[in-house]
């Protein structure tokens, strides 16, 4: 991976998450419910098989995914904690919003 895609790929992610996490902190009222959803999307970005061997196999799923993210690289690191800081960039500005007088929704 080059710089420039790695530039833009941290970029996206925090851009996405912070989309996504306004957006359903906004509907749902509250500030950081995807802050405590994000960890979940990463384990299902970061495996590779079906989410319902979560509930059938749960010990060796989570072995699998546990042992896959131990051996991420430190570029997709970066990427996925870039998400991270999207969802809580997008808590504080909510908080922020709803202190100043912002009621959305």
């Amino acid at each position: 991976m080059n710089i420039v895609q790695f530039v833009v790929s941290m970029l996206l992610f925090f851009v996405l998450f912070f989309g996504i996490g306004f957006l359903l902190n906004m509907i749902l009222r509250t500030s950081w419910v995807m802050a405590v959803v994000y960890p979940v999307i990463v384990l299902l970005i970061v495996d590779n098989f079906e989410i319902s061997r979560y509930f059938t196999e749960a010990s060796s799923a989570f072995q699998t995914v546990f042992v896959q993210l131990a051996n991420l690289q430190v570029v997709d690191i970066v990427i996925l904690a870039s998400g991270f800081a999207g969802t809580i960039t997008a808590g504080i500005v909510i908080r922020l919003l709803r202190k100043h007088g912002y009621q959305m929704f």
